[in-house]
C-alpha cells in the first residue's frame, strides 16, 4: 500500500497514518512479521484509534495493512511472557478486552480494508468495524479450534449474527474454513470486494 502522504510513528513506524478528504487511513506496517500484533503494535493501534476519535478532521477511519498480509493476528511471542498461570490468564483477559473495546467503542464510522490474509484477532476485530472491504488477495482464518482456544472478539455470538450459524460453525469449528474474499462476500462476512490494486481508492470512496 502506498498512501499519498504518510506519518511514521516516531518510535517505530509500525502504524502509518494518511489523511485525505476527512478520511484517515491507518496502515499496520510490520511486513517482516506479517503485521502481527505485538504488544507495541497493539498499544500504537489503540493510541491511533483514540487520536482519530478526538480528531475533528477525521470523519471516517480506514484500517489496512502493508502488503502482502493484512494481519497475522496476535504475535504470541511478542505479547506473552512466562508467569503464574492465574496471572497470565488475567493479563490476557485484560489485554483482549482493551483491544476489542477500542473497536467497539470507536465513535466514528470504521472500515477494515483487508488487503491480504487475515488471521485470528485481526478477523474478529474487523467484524466489529462498521464494514469490511476485501481485496481479491484476502483470506480469512480463525484457527481457534485447531489451537484449542475459545473464539475471541465476540465471534462466538457475532459470527452467527452476520453470516448465519452454519457459516460461523465452518469458520470457528474443527473444519477451520478459510474463505476467500469472494466466499466471504457470499457468506456475508464482508460487504464489498475490490481488485487488489484498487482497494485503497475503493475504501476511500466508500
Amino acid at each position: 500500500m502506498s498512501p499519498a502522504s504518510n506519518r511514521y510513528d516516531e518510535s517505530s513506524g509500525l502504524i502509518l497514518t494518511d489523511k485525505r478528504d476527512g478520511v484517515t487511513t491507518l496502515t499496520m506496517n510490520n511486513p517482516a512479521r506479517l503485521n502481527g500484533w505485538t504488544m507495541e503494535m497493539m498499544d500504537l493501534l489503540k493510541r491511533e484509534l483514540m487520536s482519530a476519535a478526538r480528531d475533528d478532521g477525521t470523519r471516517v477511519l480506514v484500517l489496512t495493512g502493508t502488503d502482502p498480509y493484512y494481519c497475522a493476528g496476535v504475535n504470541l511471542a511478542g505479547t506473552i511472557r512466562l508467569m503464574h498461570p492465574r496471572k497470565l490468564r488475567a493479563g490476557i483477559v485484560k489485554l483482549n478486552q482493551a483491544l476489542f473495546d477500542a473497536f467497539l467503542d470507536f465513535p466514528k464510522p470504521l472500515l477494515a480494508a483487508v488487503n491480504g490474509p487475515a488471521i485470528g484477532a485481526s478477523v474478529t476485530s474487523a467484524t466489529l468495524c462498521d464494514g469490511i472491504i476485501a481485496s481479491d488477495k484476502a483470506t480469512f482464518s480463525t484457527p481457534f479450534a485447531a489451537l484449542g482456544v475459545p473464539p475471541e472478539g465476540c465471534s462466538s455470538m457475532h459470527f452467527a449474527r452476520i453470516m448465519g450459524p452454519a457459516n460461523a460453525d465452518r469458520m470457528l469449528g474443527p473444519e477451520g474454513w478459510k474463505p476467500t474474499a469472494a466466499e466471504a462476500f457470499e457468506a456475508g462476512l464482508v460487504q464489498w470486494t475490490a481488485d487488489h490494486d484498487q482497494l485503497t481508492e475503493q475504501a476511500h470512496r466508500i
